[in-house]
């Protein structure tokens, strides 16, 4: 189905509160994922790939280096010359005096520009969702539905649905009923029993069912002027709304979809990106993941004697990296990186232009960028002694961050050492 009738908006301006300390200094979609990437990366390939070129990506909060990555990135990607745009929109107060104050508020500042460019319908995404979806298919289904409104839907475990908004969908699949986040339900899925619909943040919509709706929701100051909360359930009954089954274009046996709101979702995210046998698969060519691509050397591992060799097993190691004499295990490292002699790092996160110093040993942690680690730091063996000195979440996952108090110890990177 051709997608040239329908405008994509992309929110991204969530502050990220859950994902602090990572988001103290960049907005949410802009924190790095599976080594090469950004997390905004996932949902701007799947509109690609579903031949949706037109898009507005609404920003935020401390969006510098989300910015830059969609101008030095993904502006050609598209083709301007057709008409075709991936553009950044930030608060303009327009027509209002506030920021965002919620996801439909967000749209509903960006009234004007969505009406200039006259689409059929809008799609409504997130920037911060990890998943493989064809928006063509879901616009098919919304036109043969006849739907004035259509929902993209996930079949979870009951026990889950206090994460998500739940949806009620009759056998005709149409939506009669939502339940926002409660903490247990009867509901079940008309098309399977044992399990519940929930909402994946995901709204196709006609355009002249989606703007009247926004200008009330914007009149109504009782309104928390959100998507899930309030357009939905307010246009409910009023328009036809169906739902659509998540059509997961990752190939494999499970569906994967993972909201990376909290460290630990982000965290296991990633985990799933570096396996052995990839839940999420970055490797599939017929679903190619983009990025900005930066010019860094190739990957270099080097030494090969007894207890100093430089390895990596079960990682994602990207450009510009020098593993140096030290065993990485089940990690990813960002470009830029080195790791230097006798050091140990297991079950981590590096992000870009960090130098991890000699006889580190360094275990399920998330290291942010240009963070200089001195000899012999130890992190994930003692949950008391991080405490004292970086980020450590209830589940014992450590997050280091620039301005850790170590960072005033210098690190000397192995080619300054002696051999």
């Amino acid at each position: 189905m051709p997608m040239r009738d329908t405008l994509g908006v992309l929110l991204a301006g969530g502050a990220g509160e859950r994902l602090f300390p990572l988001t103290r200094d960049r907005a949410k979609p802009a924190v790095p994922f599976g080594g090469n990437y950004r997390i905004i990366d996932i949902t701007l390939s799947n509109c690609i790939n579903s031949d949706l070129r037109h898009v507005y990506i609404m920003t935020q909060y401390k969006a510098l280096s989300l910015n830059r990555h969609i101008r030095e990135g993904w502006t050609s990607a598209v083709a301007q010359e057709l008409g075709e745009f991936i553009e950044i929109l930030p608060p303009m107060q327009r027509v209002s005096a506030n920021w965002y104050m919620g996801t439909a508020d967000a749209v509903y500042q960006n009234i004007y520009s969505i009406g200039a460019e006259q689409p059929k319908h809008v799609l409504i995404l997130s920037g911060d969702h990890i998943y493989k979806m064809h928006y063509g298919k879901m616009l098919e289904h919304h036109e043969q539905s006849g739907a004035d409104v259509t929902l993209a839907t996930l079949p979870i475990d009951p026990s889950e649905v206090y994460r998500f908004g739940v949806v009620e969908v009759n056998k005709n699949g149409e939506v009669v009923g939502f339940d926002e986040k409660p903490k247990t339900t009867e509901l079940r899925s008309p098309f399977n029993t044992n399990m519940v619909d929930a909402s994946m943040g995901i709204y196709l919509f006609n355009t002249d069912v989606l703007l009247p709706a926004l200008l009330q929701d914007a009149e109504d100051p009782t309104s928390k002027h959100d998507f899930g909360h309030n357009i939905l359930p307010g246009i409910l009954g009023k328009y036809k709304m169906c739902a659509y089954n998540f059509v997961d274009e990752n190939q494999q046996q499970a569906l994967y979809w993972r909201d990376v709101g909290t460290l630990e979702a982000y965290y296991d995210a990633n985990m799933d990106v570096a396996s052995v046998s990839p839940v999420f698969n970055l490797y599939d060519r017929n679903w190619p993941i983009r990025t900005r691509v930066r010019q860094y050397p190739p990957a270099k591992f080097v030494f090969g004697e007894p207890g100093r060799t430089g390895m990596a097993v079960n990682s994602i190691v990207s450009a510009g990296c020098i593993v140096s004499g030290a065993t990485v295990r089940n990690s990813l490292l960002s470009q830029d990186v080195r790791v230097n002699s006798y050091s140990e790092l297991d079950s981590s996160i590096v992000f870009s232009h960090v130098n991890i110093g000699r006889h580190c040993r360094i275990r399920r942690a998330i290291i942010d960028r240009d963070v200089q680690l001195p000899e012999g730091t130890v992190i994930g063996y003692d949950q008391n002694e991080d405490k004292k000195n970086y980020f450590v979440t209830p589940s014992g996952l450590t997050v280091v961050t620039r301005d850790y108090s170590l960072y005033e110890n210098p690190v000397s990177p192995d080619f300054l050492l002696e051999s």
